[in-house]
């Protein structure tokens, strides 16, 4: 007859650490976004096929110089974008749908814990985004200048400002609605947030709403730091700032986990 020790189990039970949860979340979250053919399409596919497109093609007037060094800044916006605001906004919506985020809620890891580990996802995926356009764009002749802080900084806030619009809209609409809001969003900010048609194209009025945009400020500012090789862009970090702090809090106060 064996005996056991009250109280004594093995393994113990209990909610592993709180890093533990969150990094195994991001790995998850991160293997589901590069299996999905879909997602994989609008982050790597799309981007690179523009950047190879219109640098080997002189399709837009980029004015002076090579086309990459103008159309590479505005490509890594875009990437930007793709990730954290269009992929994450569709799949986050569908899972809310599905019900997944509600079972995820109730489970030990926390849903400030979830949202973390979506955001590490977010940035997983980028980092392998920017690796790949930038070697791309090296090829293609690419010969970039300027602050790297800079343009760590701009990555980060534009990857804060899409990441809250993105939950915003996935928390808050239908699945189907945020499918097809997310993919015009992006297609309309493509053409119109200075990615590869140059903002001076458009009539004066028309460029000082377009400049209020994420995607416009984003891409100005990686331009000005990369291309003309200019300091801090403050204007860009400060447009992109205040995108920032009203996305995430706009997503936190009406995100709607059912």
């Amino acid at each position: 007859m064996s005996t056991t020790v009250p109280g004594t189990y093995t393994p113990r039970p209990g909610a592993a650490p709180l890093p533990r949860m969150i990094a195994a979340q991001a790995v998850l979250e991160t293997k589901m976004l590069l299996r999905n053919g879909e997602q994989l399409l609008l982050t790597v596919v799309i981007p690179t096929l523009l950047l190879v497109l219109f640098s080997s093609v002189d399709i837009v007037d980029t004015g002076k110089g090579r086309s990459v060094d103008f159309l590479a800044p505005g490509i890594l916006a875009l990437a930007v974008m793709s990730t954290a605001f269009t992929g994450q906004a569709i799949a986050t919506g569908f899972e809310r749908r599905y019900g997944v985020l509600k079972r995820l809620a109730s489970s030990p890891l926390p849903r400030w814990g979830l949202m973390t580990a979506k955001t590490a996802s977010v940035l997983v995926t980028e980092v392998l985004q920017i690796v790949l356009l930038t070697a791309i764009a090296f090829a293609l002749g690419w010969s970039p200048h300027g602050n790297p802080l800079a343009v760590l900084l701009l990555l980060v806030l534009g990857t804060a400002a899409f990441s809250g619009l993105g939950l915003l809209m996935a928390g808050t609409l239908k699945a189907e609605a945020t499918l097809a809001a997310a993919n015009l969003v992006f297609l309309l900010l493509l053409v119109g947030g200075g990615v590869i048609v140059p903002m001076d194209k458009y009539p004066s009025g028309v460029q000082d709403v377009l400049g209020l945009l994420p995607i416009s400020a984003l891409s100005d500012g990686l331009r000005d730091v990369l291309q003309h090789g200019a300091g801090m862009p403050w204007g860009d970090l400060g447009i992109l700032g205040v995108w920032a702090v009203a996305g995430l809090a706009a997503a936190g106060a009406l995100f709607r986990w059912e």
